[in-house]
């Protein structure tokens, strides 16, 4: 059997106050293709199929679009679970209705687990979709007060589904979690998504989940595997942060054989425009070509930049952020002694800040043009009184 995987689509997903839709229906149309094109035996999303609860109409309009090709039009089954994003009772409502049409969500936990079957010509293929779920929602599906943290919960699935699952056909686990080897902790590769938990530790082991043949896994933005080339992140199809800037972005194709023994290979997206940073002094960047990627800036000049944002659009039109960067201030001297900015006349308090902010003494010509600005405020004082 072989099935697409991917995850993490956060369809109405609003960057530096753009909003990615049109991005989001570009990258999504190449996937649509390649479904038509490699005719997968299932499609699978990871979760987080929205960027947040009550998404825009625009994404709502989309995703509508998306699966009533891949489920419909092109007759291919789709299974999708939800995300820490995504609203779970607004996701599960209509799934059995969805079903006739190919269509598998499960945006709520069910206990027991029931798994989704699919056939191929060497039997049965088992398919767990199990949503992300809070622990203390897991403690009450499961009546376990032991269970506390990610790692508890799913540990306690994963036992769960045991006493039930076929071993004689291939099984395949859905989930959306932040999986690490042993469950030691990891930092997350993208700013982009959310913990999943607030003061406590959010990562769980991947060693629950080794009774399965394949694992396909959403949350981290990054594809990669989990200790074993069993378990998969797919990543996110598209850049949603600068922290993604070097992600290859894409989906995987997962072929699974009739002894349970797979076969990853991932597939790139092009996506309609890159993101990145950009560095240089702005004379600089005015001399680069048009460019409609989405970039971060950082200017180098020494002079403030009047209008910078303005002059850098004029190159990038689609330039999401552009920033200055300043060392911190030092509160003492090379000594270690503190400071006393109280004796010191302007100039020299000057050529402190400047040292400081800057990580190097004035140039002459700069300090000329303080001095003279100096002068002047002091001529106009002078007038006043």
């Amino acid at each position: 059997m072989k099935f697409f995987h991917t995850a993490d689509w956060h369809l109405g997903k609003l960057v530096q106050g753009v909003y990615m839709t049109e991005d989001q229906e570009f990258i999504l149309e190449q996937f649509m293709e390649a479904v038509k094109t490699e005719k997968p035996d299932a499609v699978i999303v990871a979760g987080d199929l929205y960027d947040r609860a009550i998404p825009p109409t625009d994404a709502v309009q989309l995703l509508n679009r998306t699966l009533e090709t891949i489920a419909i039009d092109l007759k291919t089954p789709l299974l999708a679970i939800a995300g820490n994003h995504d609203s779970p009772s607004r996701l599960h409502f209509g799934r059995e209705m969805m079903r006739q049409s190919g269509f598998y969500i499960t945006g709520e936990l069910d206990i027991p687990c029931q798994p989704v079957v699919l056939h191929d010509d060497y039997g049965e293929v088992h398919f767990y979709l199990i949503p992300y779920t809070d622990p203390s929602q897991v403690r009450i599906a499961l009546e376990d007060e032991t269970i506390k943290t990610h790692d508890d919960a799913l540990k306690a699935i994963a036992a769960n589904i045991e006493e039930k699952k076929n071993p004689d056909v291939r099984n395949v686990f859905v989930g959306h979690a932040f999986l690490t080897s042993h469950g030691e902790e990891k930092e997350n590769t993208s700013t982009s998504e959310r913990q999943l938990s607030i003061g406590g530790a959010d990562h769980a082991s991947a060693k629950y989940l080794d009774g399965f043949d394949y694992v396909a896994l959403g949350h981290l933005h990054q594809a990669h595997h989990v200790g074993n080339p069993k378990m998969q992140y797919s990543g996110s199809p598209l850049k949603y942060s600068l922290s993604e800037q070097h992600h290859k972005k894409g989906y995987l194709v997962v072929e699974i054989n009739e002894n349970g023994a797979v076969a990853v290979e991932k597939k790139l997206l092009e996506p309609r425009r890159d993101m990145y940073a950009v560095e240089g002094c702005i004379a600089d960047i005015l001399q680069h070509d048009i460019c409609e990627d989405y970039v971060f800036v950082k200017l180098l000049d020494e002079t403030v930049v009047l209008s910078a944002m303005e002059k850098i659009r004029s190159v990038y039109p689609n330039a999401m952020h552009v920033e200055r960067e300043f060392p911190a201030l030092s509160l003492t001297d090379a000594s270690g002694t503190p400071k006393d900015r109280t004796k010191m006349d302007d100039f020299t308090l000057f050529q402190s800040f400047y040292q400081e902010v800057r990580g190097s003494e004035a140039t002459e010509a700069t300090e000329q043009l303080f001095q003279e600005a100096l002068q002047s405020l002091a001529a106009k004082e002078g007038e006043r009184k």
